[in-house]
């Protein structure tokens, strides 16, 4: 694209690749050493339980929700480190911090853990982001989201007693209130203006017929006499 919004930068790869790297380092320390860091968790309404809010992106349960989580984070954090440069930095720490925050304040008395809310922060984030923006270029990666990633929007609603529907929700909502704030921030709709061109209209009447100037009014009744004279 040839749009300054849209450059690349090693921050689109760069950033995606470290996450994943942390996540699976985490996950890769308490399997080798057999320990259970769940209790780093987010567990709501205890002051413990705030530490979580740092930690619980970097938690999982199993190789599943590893695995589950990878993929989605590395797109989705590429797609905002790419589209939405200037505020994505911004975006991820501050909807890390407000989503888990919120995880805490309507979370169940349990361990919340695992990187969906982060997940459920970017989808919500890149979709509405194309949506409140009205740029047909972020509209296309919304949809392009929703394609890939729609079904999710089911788990922000308490579907399965396992699954921290108050995560997803939290996060979920942070990213459509960020979409709605920065709207005006980074890449916008491209506006065109048009400049009056007085020469131009007059070649033109009221009604938009096209004026024939009188130079070649003159020129072309020349051209019409001296064909007239040839077929005498």
């Amino acid at each position: 694209m040839d749009n300054p919004n849209f450059q690349f930068k090693s921050s689109v790869v760069l950033v995606p690749l470290f996450s994943v790297l942390s996540i699976w380092i985490v996950y890769f320390i308490e399997i080798q050493f057999k320990l259970n860091f769940n209790s780093f968790g987010i567990y709501p309404h205890t002051i413990r339980g705030l530490r979580g809010i740092i930690f619980s992106p970097f938690i999982h349960g199993s190789l599943k929700h590893l695995f589950n989580n990878t993929i989605p984070l590395a797109v989705l954090l590429a797609c905002l480190y790419f589209f939405y440069q200037k505020i994505a930095t911004k975006v991820l720490l501050l909807g890390i911090l407000l989503s888990g925050m919120a995880t805490w304040l309507i979370g169940r008395p349990s361990y919340h853990i695992g990187a969906s809310g982060i997940i459920y922060l970017l989808v919500s984030f890149v979709f509405f982001s194309g949506v409140f923006r009205k740029y047909y270029r972020l509209i296309a990666v919304s949809l392009i989201v929703v394609f890939l990633y729609g079904s999710l929007v089911w788990y922000i609603f308490p579907t399965e007693e396992s699954i921290s529907w108050e995560g997803h929700l939290s996060g979920f909502l942070i990213g459509l209130i960020f979409a709605f704030i920065f709207r005006n921030v980074g890449p916008q709709n491209e506006t065109y203006i048009f400049q009056k061109n007085e020469e131009f209209e007059k070649m033109f009447d009221e009604n938009g017929n096209f004026i024939l100037p009188e130079d070649s009014e003159e020129i072309a009744t020349d051209m019409h006499s001296e064909n007239t004279k040839k077929l005498l």
